[in-house]
């Protein structure tokens, strides 16, 4: 091969590589989202115990927030805690899944990732941040029902799977989910 074609094979190489990388990950397809709205429409579950589910079932039940304490503290993923990052701690959804919390009272919702373990309050299905209690509006109460649809789930497999939330957001939210959760799962 001549040192003139090996230069244009090494530019296109280099052209082309970058943008198979950069490509977004494939939409998700129509028995994912078919899943996604029958689990929307079956009624959120109240965990029992600490056994991680991956089934993308909404849960139920109350919700609390990380006091000052914990600023900077290691969390179970490795990362340090950010009192003003949308994350969240759940004793049974994967470390890694995206949620839309809804506070019951109000109606406000949140969505948060999951980067903790905890609370280890019976009743009590997540710890917020600080921010995403103003967010939900409950911080004078400090404890308030509500609903967790997880949006993305990561799965044993590498693989992630539309959970219940993602029936109710639109496909912008879905891809962004599907990014994040992907992304905590390297």
């Amino acid at each position: 091969m001549s040192p003139l074609r090996w230069a244009v094979a090494i530019v296109l190489a280099l052209n082309i590589a970058p943008a198979a990388r950069a490509a977004p990950p494939p939409a998700p397809t129509q028995a994912a989202q078919k899943e996604a709205q029958r689990l929307a429409h079956l009624p959120p579950v109240v965990p029992y115990g600490s056994r991680i589910d991956h089934s993308g079932r909404a849960e139920k039940g109350r919700v609390s927030y990380y006091g000052r304490w914990f600023d900077n503290r290691k969390m179970a993923d490795g990362k340090r805690f950010n009192p003003n990052a949308n994350i969240a701690a759940s004793k049974t959804l994967p470390l890694g899944t995206t949620a839309k919390v809804t506070n019951l009272r109000n109606g406000k919702t949140a969505t948060v990732q999951v980067e903790d373990r905890g609370p280890w309050i019976r009743g009590r299905v997540v710890d917020v941040t600080p921010k995403v209690a103003n967010e939900l509006d409950f911080r004078k109460q400090g404890v308030v029902p509500v609903v967790v649809a997880p949006i993305t789930v990561p799965q044993p497999d590498g693989a992630v799977k539309l959970g219940a939330g993602a029936a109710n957001v639109s496909p912008q939210e879905v891809e962004k989910a599907t990014q994040e959760t992907e992304a905590a799962a390297r």
